[in-house]
């Protein structure tokens, strides 16, 4: 089995639990506005969020825009109005709180960590919620950098993006690094424009409905310790 030395790690859904974070922070701004929430809501919110940041990933709209749109048409969706920037901007603080992990991310962080390997975040997510979460958790310790599109000023999977983080670790040869992700369009097919090894962590045993072929395939992490 081949092994690796820099392992590069999405975020959201893949070291954290984002599904947690944001349904405490849409009810927490929903109580906040005064508006009915339930499960429905966050549903709607969800297929509206994942297209706008498909567009965002095809470089279709800016996130500045992203951000308001998503809602925008929420709001639009269930009939309520509220300043969708200013929403926007307190959920996002909101969401900055919610550093849960999901399964064996702190386990497999302290693990790669014990070999001498180093652990890279890499994330499209918004730059201040992304570094909130990551300061405020378990594995802050664990990781060595991040590295947020926002600032890098190149999404996943484009492959500027990566050249900026292989410029950021020199010296590293790219068949020692491995990405791993939860985001077929993004992190998957972002390795591959990179020519660097792919990990698909697929947690729900969904079947892949795209021509974006990944290295490897997982449905938890600690799989990942026989790449370390």
């Amino acid at each position: 089995m081949k092994k690796y030395d820099i392992f590069l790690f999405d975020a959201d859904n893949t070291l954290f639990d984002y599904d947690i974070a944001e349904a405490n922070a849409l009810k927490i701004m929903f109580d906040y506005c005064g508006f009915d929430y339930d499960e429905s809501i966050r549903t709607i919110y969800r297929e509206i969020n994942t297209a706008e940041w498909r567009k965002f990933e095809k470089g279709e709209i800016s996130k500045e825009d992203l951000q308001t749109s998503r809602f925008t048409r929420l709001f639009d969706n269930i009939g309520v109005w509220y300043d969708p920037k200013d929403f926007n901007d307190k959920y996002l603080y909101e969401l900055g709180k919610g550093a849960f992990l999901i399964d064996g991310a702190y386990e497999i962080c302290e693990y790669i960590a014990s070999r001498g390997k180093k652990i890279y975040i890499v994330t499209n997510g918004i730059l201040a919620t992304q570094t909130s979460r990551i300061k405020h958790s378990l594995i802050k310790d664990y990781i060595s950098d991040f590295f947020v599109s926002e600032f890098v000023g190149f999404q996943k999977p484009h492959i500027a993006y990566f050249e900026y983080i292989f410029a950021q670790i020199p010296q590293v040869g790219k068949d020692k690094i491995l990405i791993i992700g939860d985001s077929l369009s993004a992190d998957i097919a972002g390795g591959i424009n990179a020519g660097i090894d792919s990990c698909w962590l697929n947690e729900h045993d969904n079947e892949n409905h795209t021509d974006i072929v990944p290295t490897y395939e997982i449905n938890k992490l600690n799989e990942l310790r026989k790449f370390i």
